[in-house]
This record gives structure tokens, C-alpha cells and sequence, in this order.
């Protein structure tokens, strides 16, 4: 199977897109990152794009008078680099829907919850007001809708008595840097399908295991 060539879009530090970069460096991982893009002038990512010598460019939203402009120049650039799939990884800006639909089961997104409950910004403080015992991360492909789209990879962390956003979001964050490279990798050799809005995965391994929290005893 070819390998799948990826374009990373960010707008901060690139957490997740180091993970993918880490990902990628190993000898059986079946992608490999093309272009990373940053719409953040400056951003911490572009000095990891950089350290692995990957090509990286800034898109400056702000100089753009339509986030349909803005879009094509992102369409372009991700063209020209080749990639297959891209992934939006702490990238904080609303896509217009014709780049949606012109990456329509090519673009993924990782999002700091258990999609879909809390779907937006402040997750971690929300997911501790509302009292939960779960938090995590959703790996998903990219749909018109704010955080939409068909799940492709969850982890679940336990909420634990104390925790402040912060200190739950840490614990979330490490999640994200083992689900995100495992969602490219199942991608990549062409385990997943879409089927009316619900991903099929092939031959992947569920945990049999019921979590609790709190445990009994």
C-alpha cells in the first residue's frame, strides 16, 4: 500500500503534531507529513516542523477578507505539497464549508472530549461542572458542523477528585499523542470506512474490559 502523505494544520504549540512527527519517524509507520501549515504567525509548531525538517509555511488568516479566501490559499498550498489527508491538529480556526467539502473523508480533527458531549471550547471545565467521571479525546473526520463528524478513534481518562482544567486537560492531552498517530495509522492502511456518517474499522481490537470510576471496594 502506498504510503499517505500528510498536510498538519496548526495554530500553537504543535503537541499533537510532534506526536505525529515522532509517529512518523518510525520505520513501519505507513504515513509521512508533507506540509505543515500554521495560520499563527510564530507559532511554536513551525520551530518542530523546522527540527524535523519538514516544509512549513505561515497563512496569516488576517490577511485574507473572506474566510473563503483564506481557505483557497490553504487548498492551494495543501495541493501543491501532495497530501492525501489533512489533519487540523489545535487548529483554531472555522473552515468555510467549500474547503470542507472539497476535503470531504480527508480531513480529521482531534478534539479534547468524548464527542459529542462537549463539542467547543473551555471542554475541560465543562466536562468537571457537569460532574463526569470520563473525560477524553475524539479523533474525527472533519464535518460543516462545530466538532462534527464521524468518530474514528476515542480515549476515555478518568476524572479525578481534585482536578482543576488544567490538571485534567494534562492528563487528556497525553491521551491525544497516542490516539491521534493511531487514527492516522488506521487510516493509512485502509482500515477505516465511512458508511452513512458511522466509521467501520477493520480488524481493530476492542477493550473487553468495563471501566469504573469510582472502583468498587
Amino acid at each position: 500500500m502506498a504510503e499517505l502523505t500528510l498536510a498538519v494544520l496548526i495554530s500553537g504549540r504543535g503537541s499533537n503534531l510532534q506526536s505525529l512527527i515522532d509517529a512518523c519517524a518510525k520505520a513501519d509507520f505507513p504515513a509521512r507529513i508533507t506540509l505543515v501549515i500554521s495560520n499563527e504567525p510564530g507559532a511554536k509548531g513551525l520551530e518542530r516542523a523546522a527540527a524535523a525538517g519538514i516544509p512549513h509555511q505561515t497563512i496569516n488568516h488576517r490577511d485574507f477578507d473572506s474566510r473563503d479566501a483564506f481557505g483557497d490559499a490553504l487548498g492551494n498550498a495543501i495541493k501543491d505539497s501532495g497530501a492525501g489527508l489533512v489533519c487540523l491538529a489545535g487548529f483554531m480556526r472555522i473552515l468555510d464549508s467549500g474547503f470542507v467539502n472539497q476535503w470531504h473523508d480527508r480531513m480529521i480533527n482531534i478534539h479534547p472530549s468524548l464527542l459529542p458531549a462537549f463539542p467547543g471550547l473551555h471542554t475541560h471545565l465543562r466536562a468537571l461542572e457537569a460532574g463526569v467521571r470520563f473525560a477524553g479525546c475524539t479523533v474525527h473526520y472533519v464535518r460543516d458542523g462545530l466538532d462534527s463528524g464521524p468518530i474514528i478513534a476515542q480515549a476515555a481518562v478518568p476524572v479525578h477528585p481534585g482536578d482543576t482544567p488544567d490538571s485534567l486537560a494534562e492528563r487528556v492531552l497525553a491521551a491525544e499523542h497516542r490516539v491521534y498517530p493511531l487514527s492516522v495509522r488506521l487510516i493509512a492502511e485502509g482500515r477505516v470506512t465511512v458508511n452513512n456518517e458511522t466509521t467501520l474499522i477493520d480488524a481493530s481490537a476492542v477493550p473487553v474490559t468495563v471501566l469504573l470510576n469510582p472502583q468498587e471496594g
